[in-house]
């Protein structure tokens, strides 16, 4: 045997070991999901917590460069968060509560649309009797469903003091970070690039979607108030906040306005709700969105998709409504670490290879 052949049990060894490494890997992804969903109740309020301070900061910053003492920037801040969802909060329970108690009316309503819908069939030639309707669109169960979802927001609104006492920590905190992290690093000359440029992804993303959002939203209340329906701020309020949730989420904020256009005026003007929340959409996610945002998503639709089911699987609609700010987060991280870069690639939309690749040929 000569000197270059590969020893065979160490080879072996070798190769059990990275068996094992594999093993272990896959073991502790399972062990912190499963942790991941069990502290839900934990982690969710301090994630929400993070973001809030993160969108919150810059403003923070603003008045710091103009001579505010830092306490007051924070402070000022801060009180202005608290006053804001204050009001938000107020208004979104208080109307809530207002369209609960009148959901019996609408339900039956519906009742009633769904029998006048069975007999336009009918008279079209299409036999569907009124039961036959109703086991296929059972629509009180739908607004019924309405108000459960809407009854959940507002128990939420109503039950964040935890979060935002948390955000004003973080916010009183953030100016001694990078000297924590150097201290943590044990390098007093430690560039913390990295840790900027997750924070600048992170709020360019929340500032750019937030945007999109109130103009969404905006466009949404002019819409129904233009076809009358009832709740109009309600349901701008909700097109504003599940526009955070990529593809499902503008589907799912116009259900509730259709569904009370049905009842109000029946299935013309809600044709006109749907085709008009169909056009706001697609021209906001699908044209204005993707011109502001360019390039600083850096991952690719299907990995959006996708990243909505698991983030939702594991913290449910919070992991929804974060989705794709913690995934950005992953990509970024992963791409510091030269092992696991490769998982960074194949979350990445691919421009960053075709903008290798263009180098590459211009050499």
């Amino acid at each position: 045997m000569s000197q270059s052949d590969p020893d065979p049990p160490a080879s072996g060894v070798a190769s059990r070991v990275a068996t094992f490494r594999a093993l272990a890997t896959v073991a502790a992804v399972f062990i912190i999901l499963a942790g991941l969903r069990a502290a839900a109740d934990i982690i969710i309020p301090v994630l929400l917590a993070v973001f809030l301070a993160v969108f919150a900061m810059p403003p923070v910053n603003w008045l710091q460069r103009r001579g505010v003492p830092d306490w007051l920037a924070v402070l000022i801040v801060f009180v202005g968060v608290l006053v804001a969802f204050g009001l938000v909060s107020t208004f979104v329970v208080g109307s809530i509560n207002d369209f609960r108690e009148a959901l019996p009316v609408y339900e039956a309503k519906l009742a009633a649309t769904t029998g006048d819908a069975a007999g336009w069939l009918s008279s079209l030639g299409l036999e569907f009797s009124t039961q036959t309707l109703t086991e296929n669109f059972d629509g009180s169960a739908l607004m019924r469903g309405v108000g459960s979802a809407l009854g959940a927001l507002g128990a939420m609104l109503s039950n964040t003091v935890f979060v935002l006492l948390t955000v004003g920590f973080i916010m009183a905190e953030a100016a001694g970070l990078p000297d924590k992290i150097r201290a943590a690093t044990g390098d007093p000359n430690a560039d913390l690039k990295r840790y900027s440029e997750v924070l600048t992804s992170i709020h360019d993303y929340l500032r750019i979607k937030t945007q999109v959002s109130l103009v969404t939203g905006l466009l949404a209340a002019a819409l129904l108030a233009g076809v009358g329906v009832d709740y109009i701020m309600l349901w701008a309020l909700l097109t504003f906040m599940l526009n955070y949730v990529p593809t499902l989420g503008s589907i799912i904020a116009a259900v509730p306005p259709v569904l009370l256009a049905v009842v109000q005026f029946g299935w013309e003007r809600a044709l006109v709700v749907a085709t008009g929340y169909l056009v706001i959409n697609f021209a906001m996610g699908n044209l204005v969105e993707p011109r502001l945002m360019g390039r600083r998503l850096g991952l690719s639709s299907l990995v959006v998709f996708l990243s909505l089911v698991f983030w939702g699987w594991i913290w449910g609609p919070v992991g929804m409504l974060l989705s794709v700010p913690l995934t950005m987060l992953v990509k970024i991280l992963l791409e510091q670490n030269d092992e696991l870069r490769w998982l960074a690639v194949l979350l990445g939309s691919g421009a960053e290879i075709s903008q290798r690749t263009q180098q590459g040929d211009a050499r």
